[in-house]
């Protein structure tokens, strides 16, 4: 955008801009949801790109005011640079995108070569009585445009080989494995760690399940996991474990993307919701 255009941007951002006020009775300028969109079509330049210009003139889209007291509004414009690549949109990974999305993390890479059946309804988000038989693929770009429109989205309907994977992480700041069973998490951390980026990783088998973010160079549950039938085959996918794992592996990327680290960087977290029991252990 040439300097007239950006002027005027600005020139738009500061008269839409209204004071509102935090909980805790600071006021910060915001911008309300309708009037990003209708700003970016008066420049010509995406709602994204209006957003990014409000978070560096400290204008706040109003859909962020609650996220300030946990990122503050550096935070947020880090989110909202921010890139994440999820490998798996079902249980865990249609969770994690609402969050990533709802939070503001603004360029979301996705992929799952699925379609949804009726199975999936008991603990998958997107899962509807509508989706059945859609791709997972595209019901999250449906869902990523009504939860937030500031989001840049690309999901592929694709099982990610290697050479997928590679790809998918290429431009990202951030890897979650979200892959149900075995197949592909050892071949994803090898992905991640070419990539030189963090992966957030986790598995649910009942119950119980595990949180690990793995950061470069170092070891991931992968070689720990061993190859065949998953746990989760057995002891099947209960909703609240699913969706324990999936909050953690969401707030710990956004602690990663919006703050630069986080409380499992080199750690598991292992959790077991009949028995109460939440522990760690370090990787290395």
């Amino acid at each position: 955008m040439d300097g007239a255009g950006s002027a005027r941007l600005a020139a738009l951002i500061r008269a839409a801009a209204r004071e509102e006020r935090l909980p805790d009775g600071d006021a910060v300028p915001a911008l309300a949801d309708r009037d990003i969109p209708a700003i970016a079509r008066q420049v010509g330049v995406s709602p994204w790109e209006a957003a990014d210009a409000a978070l560096v003139m400290g204008v706040i889209p109003a859909r962020y005011l609650r996220n300030l007291g946990a990122f503050g509004s550096e935070g947020q414009r880090r989110l909202h640079r921010a890139s994440a690549a999820l490998v798996g949109l079902g249980g865990l990974g249609g969770l994690a995108l609402e969050s990533l999305a709802r939070l503001g993390v603004g360029r979301l890479l996705a992929a799952d070569h699925d379609v949804f059946e009726d199975s999936n309804c008991n603990r998958q988000i997107l899962a509807t009585a509508q989706t059945a038989g859609i791709p997972k693929a595209a019901a999250a770009a449906e869902r990523v445009c009504l939860v937030n429109p500031l989001v840049r989205l690309q999901a592929k309907q694709e099982q990610l080989d290697r050479q997928g994977m590679d790809s998918l992480l290429a431009d990202a700041d951030v890897a979650l494995d979200c892959l149900g069973g075995l197949a592909g998490r050892s071949d994803l951390a090898v992905a991640a760690r070419s990539a030189g980026i963090p992966l957030v990783t986790a598995a649910v088998a009942g119950w119980s399940g595990y949180v690990a973010v793995v950061m470069p160079g170092f070891p991931d549950p992968s070689a720990l996991m061993g190859s065949g039938p998953a746990a989760e085959d057995s002891l099947g996918t209960q909703p609240p474990a699913i969706y324990t794992a999936a909050a953690i592996m969401a707030g710990e990327a956004a602690r990663l993307l919006g703050q630069g680290e986080c409380s499992l960087a080199g750690r598991m977290l292992l959790f077991d919701l009949l028995r109460q029991t939440w522990d760690t252990i370090t990787l290395a």
